[in-house]
């Protein structure tokens, strides 16, 4: 670096330059021209992220996934406001062959208002707190006190199952099992509240648990319990197994233990500074942004391997002393570095066009963490590797053979058959189009649920005995505005209620319809609301009258697809019948309607991500060929993982479109290095297209090799994660990469050896070396070369 390389002239330089890291690798002369001063502000930064470690949370609701996505969930917001909704409710199964025996019952009626008692309650309904009019102004218990005898029992619970409405979604017909539900008070279980809620209540069915009865918990607040557990287990495995893996294959590659700690040091950092800034920015991790650390990781691993490998080539193959190869290695990796940090960051930030807050925290997060390891590539890495001199590092012999296993194969191909092997690319390629236009959105919401659920299992038995744990609710607007429901709109809900049973099938809704029992025998609708107390009639009909509330459940598991036709045609048949303004919602509604919308625009995201990663690659080596030689190898791959997604049936999920596109964005770096590698060679070394293109497989491709295992071996950890949808990433990054390495290694040569007039060019393009600073006469440095290089390109 050159003295007197002040401020002004550095300015001058960034205005002026020509690079294609758009003047960000100069964070990086700055850290070799005022280290001092760049290590002094790396600890201060450092200090500030690893106090904000110890704050790591994961907030574990799905609702933060979809908040803000649109009209399905202002509908399901709008819903819970007004009737308050049974998607957080706890759902006790209870199970007994002896439960028509007098003792049995007396213990479960316990049970139930032990739980009615919970201090996490707002209330209950079960066969046991639900009450009916008593024909004299008062109401007595549903299921009758002190009976004695098992056909006393029997008698009473088949002719509630068989008609009250109320109790077919609560007694199961072979009078061998009940469901207890209770209401959670929400103010209690925000933030930890629910693991507290959950721990009491098994507190409180412990001593119920015995042979004669069998008790267990569902529904989505455990559902979402399990997903917290399973999550925070991923952030501790992935970063520990990841980093592992990622210094083990560097040792490997490198056969040094010293140089696989300096390539290890910077990801470790990296990952710290971006769990710091992220807690400091939303206060929690989501499903979604718990991710953004592991990729930080493979990514830092992979950029730093490259930054580690060049230094390495400079100082043991070119003879440079070892300080100044960590200058020579700043300038020219430099570059290359920024530009792939921007097109990863412009994948990321082109998730934040679709709506949905869980979709755009990831993509804020994932942003941040790729400018943050960049950084950390540019100051930490350099003040690192000197320090490592000073301390008296020597380079390890050269790296191992196993990473070069595929050049000769690579050249074979390039230099001998690159016609035929670039045309069979472009033809794939563009056969894979095929897929990408017809893959259609999918969901399902035990992608969502942990694997192996115990309570996934209970509400499927539940689905199997009598109501279900999935709601779907009719909000029916009133015209009488009658908190006892008038007479027509008593009607209009009957109308409703029987609609949506004649999709679920029998005894699978319930209403204010469902008290007609009661009032066909006599008893008035304000009695029957008054037995049935405050909280369950608000289920009903809100307190001014002007809404009512028809609940309708579906089975656990439902396909997307059977859900949006249930959808349509009771849509359908309330039109028919003339109901006007009812509104059909609920968190599966939602989940599954608002889903297709954010994967349609994810689906978006992925396109504009390419396009404009493209054009960027274009603009900053000045060159439209250079972008359209890395089109195909990168587009390859990711038009390949949705082939795989389009034929194995699996669809477009939530997931997929942010893997997809996030996927992209870190394949095109490799990309990124190549053409540097090449470009650099015709333009700096003089070298002519074949040597070029020869030197830059024998240079970096070992290098390409090395940060792909260390990207698919770190990721490839999240496919074993609990959840699903966060294993599906892991296999569709994998895939991605895996055909990604492919088209760097062999597409990518044979397009470059196949085009060499279109490609000759691209030597004679002004440029600034990387062995020139600025001076005041040319604040940019420039050697340039008018005249094509005497090596003529292979026809």
């Amino acid at each position: 670096m050159a003295k007197g390389f002040g401020l002004k002239r550095l300015w001058a330089y960034i205005s002026y330059d020509r690079s294609i890291g758009f003047g960000l690798e100069y964070i990086g002369l700055l850290t070799l021209r005022y280290p001092r001063a760049v290590a002094i502000g790396v600890l201060l930064f450092s200090i500030l992220c690893f106090s904000q470690v110890p704050r790591a949370n994961v907030d574990g609701d799905p609702l933060r996934v979809y908040a803000n996505s649109g009209h399905y969930y202002d509908a399901y917001e709008r819903l819970a406001d007004t009737f308050g909704t049974f998607e957080n409710d706890i759902y006790v199964l209870v199970n007994s062959p002896q439960l028509t025996n007098p003792v049995v019952l007396e213990q479960v009626r316990n049970l139930a208002f032990d739980l009615e008692l919970n201090e996490f309650a707002l209330g209950t309904m079960s066969p046991f707190t639900l009450r009916k009019p008593d024909g004299q102004g008062g109401s007595v218990p549903a299921v009758p006190e002190g009976m004695t005898d098992f056909a006393q029992v029997a008698i009473a619970l088949s002719d509630l199952q068989q008609n009250d409405p109320m109790m077919r979604n609560l007694i199961t017909p072979d009078l061998s099992g009940v469901v207890l539900i209770m209401f959670p008070n929400p103010e209690l279980t925000k933030g930890d509240g629910t693991k507290a809620m959950l721990a009491s209540l098994r507190q409180v069915i412990a001593p119920y648990q015995s042979a004669d009865l069998g008790i267990e918990l569902t529904g989505p607040p455990i559902w979402t319990s399990e997903m917290l557990d399973a999550a925070v287990e991923d952030q501790i495995k992935f970063t520990v197994y990841g980093f592992a893996l990622g210094a083990i294959i560097s040792l490997l590659a490198l056969r040094s233990l010293a140089g696989a700690l300096l390539v290890a040091a910077t990801p470790f950092l990296a990952v710290m500074w971006t769990m710091g800034i992220v807690l400091l920015f939303f206060g929690s991790f989501s499903f979604l942004t718990i991710i953004v650390t592991t990729l930080v990781l493979v990514i830092s691993f992979a950029e730093s391997m490259f930054f580690v490998f060049n230094w390495l080539a400079y100082w043991r193959d070119d003879g440079m002393a070892p300080n100044q190869a960590v200058d020579a290695t700043v300038k020219l990796v430099g570059p290359a570095t920024s530009l792939t940090m921007l097109t990863t960051l412009v994948s990321f930030a082109s998730l934040s066009l679709t709506p949905g807050k869980g979709v755009q925290e990831f993509s804020i997060a994932g942003a941040i963490g790729c400018f943050l390891l960049f950084a950390c590539l540019m100051t930490f890495l350099p003040l690192l590797l000197k320090a490592a001199i000073r301390l008296g590092f020597k380079p390890p012999k050269r790296s191992s053979l196993v990473l070069t296993a595929p050049l000769p194969l690579s050249w074979f191909i390039a230099s001998r058959f690159g016609r035929p092997m670039s045309i069979l690319a472009i033809i794939v390629t563009l056969l894979l189009f095929v897929p990408y236009a017809l893959i259609q959105p999918h969901f399902s919401f035990e992608d969502f649920v942990a694997k192996g659920s115990d309570a996934l299992t209970t509400a499927e038995q539940i689905d199997s005995g009598v109501g279900g744990v999935a709601p779907l609710y009719i909000r029916v607007p009133l015209a009488g505005n009658d908190p006892t429901i008038s007479d027509t709109d008593f009607q209009t809900i009957r109308t409703v209620h029987a609609i949506l049973e004649s999709e679920l099938g029998t005894n699978k809704v319930i209403s204010a319809a469902s008290i007609s029992n009661y009032t066909d025998t006599g008893f008035i609708r304000e009695e029957v609301f008054d037995a049935v107390g405050p909280f369950l009639r608000r289920r009903f009909v809100t307190e001014d009258g002007a809404q009512a509330l028809v609940t309708g459940f579906m089975p656990t598991i439902i396909d997307s697809d059977v859900l949006k036709k249930l959808v349509e045609n009771v849509t359908a048949k309330l039109d028919q019948a003339g109901i006007k303004g009812a509104e059909i919602g609920g968190f599966r509604i939602m989940t599954t309607f608002a889903t297709d919308q954010i994967v349609r625009g994810l689906q978006l995201d992925l396109t504009v991500s390419v396009l404009v990663n493209l054009a960027l690659i274009g603009f900053a080596f000045q060159s439209f060929r250079v972008a359209l030689a890395s089109a195909i190898p990168n587009l390859f791959p990711v038009l390949g993982t949705e082939a795989w997604l389009y034929f194995t049936g699996q669809g477009l999920q939530l997931i997929t479109g942010i893997a997809l596109t996030i996927a992209f964005g870190i394949a095109v770096d490799d990309t990124v290095h190549f053409l540097s590698h090449y470009l650099h060679a015709r333009r700096e070394e003089k070298r002519d297209h074949m040597d070029a293109l020869k030197h830059t497989l024998d240079r970096i491709g070992g290098a390409i090799v090395a940060t792909t295992l260390i990207l698919c071996s770190g990721v490839s950890i999240v496919m074993f994660s609990g959840l699903p949808q966060v294993a599906l990433f892991g296999s569709l990054f994998v895939i991605t990469l895996a055909l990604a390495v492919l088209g760097d290694l062999f597409i990518l040569p044979s397009l470059l050896a196949a085009g060499g007039k279109f490609f000759h060019p691209l030597g004679r393009l002004r440029v600034r070396t990387a062995d020139h600073d600025p001076t005041p006469d040319d604040p940019t440095g420039d050697t340039t070369t008018d005249a094509p290089h005497p090596g003529s390109p292979p026809r």
